[in-house]
């Protein structure tokens, strides 16, 4: 089949962090930040930069930018990597020649060189000050909510708007342009949020509806137009699968293994048990871009075929699996840019590819409540285990619009703090420790400091929710 018969790949980074920045340390807090920055970001950047304009669509999320651009962030980020990376790589490359291990110490100093680059680049960027938001700026196309709340768990439409708007504003006022791109916070949609997206400019969204049309079904390569509001894109699980499952690239034994490290926290082991090398993992990941390239092609083929139409595939990841979690990740996103052109894919950014493709009717009968999450439902972010964050939730908006009225800017700052879908998510999975509960409430008492305090002790910055939200639509 033609190039153009078949359709197009759209490849969508949904780029996002909590708001981790000022609140707490190692082995939570703003290290996730720091780390992420160093292995994903700034090498991300780099790529994004060397492709310009990259055919993919880059989501960056207004918590994660008022984050990249807090004061002092830069100075706090340099000293990260030089008083701590630079000095726990010297002391486990130390240890491993001591005891004999001459290799380890090898890839340890190796690895320690992601940390100078990173360094480096933040180096050069200090005439621009605080402003790590810089690199990711001229690639950002997509926003979100202002603190990556489940949206369809919100109570109450002013708690909606602000969420949405809030988000839509810190957007435009940090990258100009904006086309109407969202992305809905763990891709949780509810028919009941398409008037509101629709009356605040959002022209598309994604959507996971691999259970609702089965997954590999050719209807997950073609947009649907909701009756009230946007372009809803079904993700292609069919294709995303390939590297986010249990099963997918990064699992593949010659990788870099994320899981267990030496004594100072780095990681010098492969997925399959052995030292890693890392010029076989990146040989893999070029094999794997291949792989993945012929793969999508197939992919598109069988779907035009069935559709009768060019088709097209939206395969969307975290951005943070990218350099992050999969170390080898970025490379491999490199490798994928050559192999579709080598291989003659095409590829594109997710609005441009929209105007090439005529939406159908959402399926007879509506859509359900859909998410990316367990179960494709929002049971991650409100089931038993996390049921009472989720009320404690409802009821601080309840009270913070309760009457009818507008909370003050620290009091709405605490509440969508408060309802990031982050807290939830990590007590699910059971990935940090108190760390999300305590976060949780302390948002909560704060609210409620600010709902029940005399302005004059509530309006000031104390140090907490510092540079978030900047841009609140109240």
């Amino acid at each position: 089949m033609s190039r153009a018969d078949r359709g197009e790949l759209t490849l969508v980074l949904h780029t996002h962090m909590p708001y981790v920045e000022g609140y707490g340390t190692w082995p939570f807090g703003e290290e996730w930040l720091w780390e992420a920055i160093a292995t994903c970001y700034l090498p991300l950047a780099e790529l994004l930069d060397a492709q310009a304009p990259a055919p993919l669509t880059l989501s960056v999320t207004p918590v994660l930018a008022d984050q990249l651009q807090a004061p002092g962030v830069a100075a706090r980020f340099a000293g990260f990597l030089r008083d701590v990376r630079r000095e726990t790589h010297r002391r486990d490359a130390e240890g491993c020649r001591a005891g004999g291990e001459e290799t380890m110490a090898r890839e340890l100093e190796r690895a320690a060189g992601d940390y100078e680059r990173a360094l480096a680049t933040v180096e050069r960027l200090g005439s621009l000050g605080d402003d790590l938001l810089a690199p990711l700026a001229p690639h950002a196309s997509w926003t979100s909510s202002a603190t990556h709340a489940v949206l369809p768990l919100v109570m109450t439409d002013a708690g909606l708007r602000l969420q949405v708007e809030s988000g839509i504003a810190a957007h435009r006022a940090r990258f100009g342009d904006w086309a109407g791109g969202f992305w809905l916070p763990e891709c949780a949609y509810a028919p009941w949020l398409d008037p509101l997206l629709e009356a605040a400019g959002v022209h598309a969204t994604c959507v996971d509806l691999t259970d609702v049309l089965g997954l590999g079904d050719p209807r997950q390569l073609t947009p649907l137009q909701s009756d009230e509001g946007p372009l809803l894109v079904p993700l292609d699980r069919a294709t995303i699968e390939l590297v986010w499952s249990d099963g997918g690239y990064p699992a593949h034994g010659a990788y870099r293994d994320y899981h267990h490290h030496t004594t100072y926290h780095h990681r010098v082991w492969r997925n399959d048990g052995g030292l890693y090398d890392h010029d076989a993992a990146l040989a893999q990941a070029r094999a794997h871009a291949a792989e993945f390239v012929a793969a999508a092609i197939a992919r598109l083929d069988a779907g035009a075929a069935a559709l009768g139409c060019p088709a097209l595939a939206v395969c969307a990841l975290d951005t943070e699996l990218l350099g992050h979690w999969w170390y080898e990740g970025v490379a491999w996103l490199g490798a994928v840019l050559e192999e579709a052109e080598r291989q003659g894919l095409a590829l594109a950014s997710l609005d441009d590819a929209l105007t090439r493709h005529e939406a159908v009717p959402v399926p007879a009968g509506g859509l359900p409540v859909t998410s990316w999450g367990s179960g494709r439902d929002l049971s991650t972010w409100d089931g038993p285990r996390v049921a009472d964050l989720a009320w404690r939730a409802r009821a601080a908006e309840l009270r913070a619009f309760g009457g009818g009225r507008t909370p003050r800017p620290r009091a709405a700052r605490e509440l969508l703090a408060l309802q990031s879908s982050d807290w939830a998510f990590q007590v699910s999975r059971d990935s940090a420790g108190d760390y999300p509960r305590e976060r949780a409430a302390g948002h909560a008492a704060a609210l409620e400091a600010a709902l029940s305090g005399p302005p004059d002790t509530v309006a000031r910055d104390d140090g907490t929710v510092r540079g978030l939200a900047p841009w609140l639509a109240l």
